[in-house]
């Protein structure tokens, strides 16, 4: 994995823990699709704080100099993907969440240690 989209992976993750969000899980996705190399998926316990996690990753990622090409979902904010090109952000409400179950469809994609959420691969709930 490239040292910078783990450095931005990072960098999003600590952003969701500081809105509270939680079961963030990356997975490394650069074996089984060209989309991205990275995916990092995490809840929020409704639309409103959705948002603000969403908001909040945005923000810290432009703080070293990265920008989405593009975010997908804002006005619902049951689920908003965030695309930064070699990092693809889900944020979910827990219901969407379990319905789209991204972990399960992206199986094969190997787990990613998430040092800003205390070394661990994510948290399952």
């Amino acid at each position: 994995m490239d040292p910078d989209t783990m450095r931005c992976l990072d960098h999003a993750a600590e952003a969701v823990l500081d809105k509270k969000g939680f079961e963030i899980v990356g997975l490394d996705v650069a074996g089984v699709t060209s989309l991205a190399d990275a995916f990092l998926i995490c809840s929020g316990a409704s639309e409103r704080q959705v948002g603000t996690i969403a908001d909040a990753i945005v923000r810290r990622l432009k703080t070293i100099g990265r920008r989405p090409l593009h975010v997908e979902g804002e006005q619902r904010a049951e689920w908003i993907l965030i695309d930064y090109g070699d990092l693809v952000v889900h944020v979910f409400t827990e219901e969407r969440r379990a319905f789209y179950a991204l972990e399960k469809l992206w199986a094969d994609a190997g787990r990613l240690e998430l040092p800003a959420a205390g070394g661990e691969a994510g948290t399952e709930g």
